[in-house]
C-alpha cells in the first residue's frame, strides 16, 4: 500500500472504470483467478465458486470464466486473496505495480490484468491503458492482415487476368479451328449435293428398267397361267386312271382276303388240335391279380389310424409294423435331435441303429434310415447294422427328398411307414400313400424295447 505525502494510504479501490474490461484483460484476469484458485481451501472460495474447487484450472477457466470474474470484482475478501496468490507467483511484476513503476517491458494485458487484481494507485489508467494499447494492436494487426488480404487479391487477379488471356487464346483457336471445319463441311455438303442428284438421275433410270421389267413378267405371268390350266386338264385325267386303277386293286384284294381267311382258320385248328394233344389246363392266374394292392377286408395302414388309440401311443407303431410286407422309414436326424440333442452326431446315429436292428428283429419288418449327408465334415465309415438299410442323402439332396423318393418308389397299397416329426415331409408323404408317425412314438417303442 503506498502512503501520500500526509501519512493517508492511497488506495486503488476507490477507483472505478467507465468502460468494460478489454476483451485481451479480462482473459488474462481469468487466468490469474483460475491459477490462484488452486491454493485456496474450500472454506476461502466464495460460495458461488465452491463447485469448482476440483476443476482443472484450464476446465476451470472454461466454465467459471463469468462466475470467477464477477466474484473478484464484487468480493474484496476474495480479490485480496486471489492478489496474494499472485504476488507469490510474480513477486517482481507486483512488486513493481505496489511501488508505482509497471517494467516496460511487460506484456500491457499482463500489466492490467496484475492491476486489476491488485487494485494500486492508477489502477485505472493502467487497465484503460492496456485496452486502448490492445485495441491498436488488433487495429495493427488488422490492417496488416488486410494488406496482406489486398495483396493476395492483387495476386488472384493478375492470375485470372493471365488466364483470361489464355482462355482467350484457346478460345480464338478453337474458333479458327471451327471455321476451318465448317468450310470443311460446306465443301462436303456441295459433294453431298452433287452426289444425290446423280443418284436422282441413277433412279431415274432404275424406274425405267423396273417398268421393262414389270412388263416382261405380266407377260411371262400370263404365259404361266395358260400352262396351268393345261397341267390342270391332265391332272384330272390321271385322277380319272388313279380312280379306275384303285377300283381293279380292291377287287383283286378280296380275292387275297378270301385265301388269308382260309388259312388263318387251318392254323386255329391245328392250334385246337394240339391244345387237346397236349391236355393244357385252363389258365389260373389274370394279369391283375399280380399287382400288389389291399383286398377287401384287409388290415392297412389308414385302417390302424381308424382305431380308438392317441397318437402318441406306440401301440399304433406295433400294429402298422404287424402289416404284411411293411416297410419303415426313419428321418434319422430328426428323431435323434428330438430324444438326445446333446449327443455328438457320431453317438446318436449308432444308438439309434442299434435300437432300430433290434426293432427289426423283433418285427421282422424292412427298416430304412436316413441321414442328411449335409451334416457330415468327412464320409462316414459305418457298417450297418443287420436288418437296418442306411442312407446318407448325396450333395444337393435333403434328408427331406431323399424321404419322399423311398415313398415314391414303392409300388401302391405296400404298406410305408415313416417316422417325421417335419410337418412338410410328413404331409408330403401322407398324400404319397405312406403313413406318417411323430418321432416321439417311435423313441416311447424304442424305450420299451
Amino acid at each position: 500500500m503506498v502512503e501520500t505525502s500526509g501519512g493517508e494510504p492511497v488506495d486503488g479501490t476507490a477507483e472505478v472504470l467507465d468502460r468494460p474490461l478489454p476483451d485481451g484483460v479480462r482473459r488474462r484476469v481469468v487466468q490469474i483467478v483460475s491459477d490462484g484458485f488452486g491454493g485456496l481451501t474450500l472454506a476461502e472460495l466464495p460460495p458461488q465458486l465452491r463447485q469448482y474447487a476440483r476443476f482443472a484450472p484450464n476446465r476451470r477457466a472454461k466454465f467459471a470464466g463469468n462466475a470467477m470474474a464477477a466474484a473478484l470484482e464484487t468480493d474484496a475478501l476474495f480479490r485480496q486473496r486471489i492478489a496474494e496468490k499472485l504476488r507469490e507467483a510474480q513477486p517482481e511484476l507486483t512488486g513493481a505495480l505496489d511501488s508505482g513503476s509497471p517494467p516496460p517491458a511487460a506484456d500491457p494485458l499482463d500489466v492490467a490484468a496484475a492491476a486489476y487484481v491488485l487494485r494500486p494507485a492508477g489502477w485505472v489508467k493502467l487497465v484503460t491503458a492496456a485496452g486502448e494499447e490492445a485495441q491498436r494492436a488488433d487495429a495493427e494487426r488488422a490492417d496488416e492482415e488486410s494488406r496482406a488480404e489486398l495483396e493476395r487479391l492483387r495476386e488472384e487477379l493478375a492470375a485470372a487476368r493471365e488466364q483470361t488471356r489464355t482462355e482467350t487464346e484457346r478460345l480464338r483457336g478453337e474458333l479458327e479451328s471451327a471455321r476451318k471445319d465448317a468450310e470443311s463441311l460446306h465443301r462436303k455438303l456441295r459433294a453431298a449435293l452433287s452426289d444425290v442428284k446423280r443418284g436422282e438421275a441413277a433412279l431415274r433410270k432404275l424406274q425405267g428398267e423396273v417398268e421393262a421389267v414389270r412388263a416382261e413378267g405380266q407377260a411371262q405371268v400370263s404365259a404361266a397361267e395358260s400352262e396351268t390350266r393345261r397341267l390342270k386338264a391332265r391332272l384330272g385325267e390321271a385322277e380319272a386312271t388313279l380312280e379306275a386303277t384303285r377300283r381293279a386293286a380292291r377287287e383283286g384284294r378280296s380275292v387275297e382276303d378270301m385265301r388269308l381267311r382260309l388259312l388263318l382258320d387251318t392254323v386255329l385248328d391245328a392250334a385246337q388240335g394240339l391244345r387237346r394233344e397236349l391236355a393244357l389246363p385252363p389258365v389260373s392266374v389274370r394279369p391283375a391279380e399280380t399287382v400288389d394292392a389291399v383286398e377287401p377286408g384287409r388290415m392297412t395302414p389308414k385302417d390302424i389310424a381308424a382305431r380308438a388309440l392317441s397318437e402318441n401311443d406306440p401301440a399304433i407303431l406295433d400294429q402298422l409294423l404287424a402289416l404284411p410286407q411293411a416297410h419303415l422309414v426313419v428321418d434319422g436326424y430328426n428323431v435323434t435331435k428330438t430324444g438326445y440333442p446333446q449327443m455328438p452326431l457320431e453317438k446318436q446315429r449308432l444308438r439309434l441303429l442299434g435300437q432300430l436292428s433290434q426293432l427289426a428283429a423283433q418285427t421282422g419288418a424292412e427298416v430304412t434310415c436316413v441321414f442328411d449327408g449335409a451334416e457330415l465334415a468327412a464320409p462316414v465309415l459305418l457298417a450297418p447294422p443287420r436288418g437296418v438299410r442306411v442312407l446318407f442323402s448325396k450333395p444337393g439332396v435333403t434328408a427331406d427328398e431323399l424321404i419322399r423318393q423311398l415313398v415314391r418308389a414303392e409300388p401302391p397299397g405296400r404298406p410305408v411307414i415313416v417316422v417325421s416329426t417335419d410337418r412338410e415331409v410328413a404331409d408330403g408323404v401322407a398324400r404319397a400313400g405312406a403313413r406318417p408317425v411323430a418321432s416321439v412314438v417311435l423313441l416311447k417303442r424304442l424305450s420299451r424295447a
